[in-house]
């Protein structure tokens, strides 16, 4: 009867894990599913802004960006 009420108490402790890292699960997944959302927007955005910028105005050298000091 004891070796009984063990194992069941087990199993009950087993179930709650599992219930626990089921709604872990959902919650990383629910994360990982807002975050592709927000990069996939950051993506468009940079494109829209690379569209933006004038013909050339990639091409700068680090050198262009010294203060006039230097």
């Amino acid at each position: 009867m004891e070796h009984t009420q063990a194992l069941e108490r087990r199993i009950e402790d087993l179930e709650i894990k599992a219930s626990f890292a089921d709604d872990l699960l959902d919650q990383l997944n629910l994360t990982i599913f807002r975050q592709q959302e927000q990069i996939d927007r950051l993506v468009q955005q940079l494109a829209q802004l690379r569209q933006q910028m004038p013909e050339g105005s990639g091409t700068r050298s680090a050198r262009d960006e010294l203060p006039p000091h230097y």
